[in-house]
């Protein structure tokens, strides 16, 4: 019993639900699934960069927003992930309607999702670093994002490049996020395992 209290008050179980690990699995796949498509489109335009944005920050907000809340009940960053869903949600179908807008209004759009949503995962990554195994991830992408809305402001007005960064940056995402679910996965069936097999010994 000794060591089922242990695992209970551990960062892992304390800030996470067991299922966590399906967040960062789920937002993976949506980042690689608009990330292939893109090498394989030769006609880079401000519309298809639009188009393939928007489908990405919708369905990434959705995955985001429904899957966050449900699995961190009882953490400090439940509402800030919900918001970040909303907003990539917002910007997404704002992207999808639009997406005849321009390159100058793809670049604008890409940045202010970037600012907003980069900064609030940072922002939770810094909140739970002392109580959540995730929260150097959070860290990690919330800085990535914000440096592609940096990017996107500085970089000279091309649309080819623009979408090819976007590319980029959804490929990077893709497979760190991959990694990280995984690496989640294991380490709490390896903390929650050894504790199980105790106390089944103890009784």
């Amino acid at each position: 019993m000794k060591e089922v209290a242990a695992v209970a008050n551990a960062p892992t179980a304390s800030a996470l639900g067991r299922r966590y690990w399906l967040v960062p699995v789920v937002r993976a796949v949506v980042a690689l699934i608009p990330a292939v498509t893109i090498p394989f489109t030769a006609n880079h335009t401000p519309a298809f960069g639009l188009l393939v944005f928007g489908a990405f920050a919708l369905v990434s907000g959705l995955a985001v927003g429904i899957l966050s809340w449900s699995s961190l009940v009882g953490t400090r960053v439940r509402g800030t992930f919900a918001t970040q869903g909303v907003v990539g949600i917002v910007v997404g179908v704002l992207a999808l309607v639009t997406h005849t807008g321009g390159l100058g209004y793809f670049l604008y759009l890409v940045s202010v999702w970037g600012i907003v949503t980069g900064f609030l995962e940072l922002y939770s990554g810094v909140r739970m670093r002392r109580l959540s195994p995730t929260a150097r991830d959070w860290m990690v992408v919330g800085g990535a994002t914000v440096l592609l809305a940096v990017v996107f402001l500085l970089i000279p007005a091309d649309a080819v490049a623009a979408v090819g960064l976007l590319g980029a940056y959804l490929v990077v995402l893709g497979v760190y996020l991959g990694i990280a679910g995984l690496s989640l996965k294991w380490t709490m069936d390896t903390l929650v395992s050894p504790a199980v097999a105790n106390d089944s010994d103890s009784l």
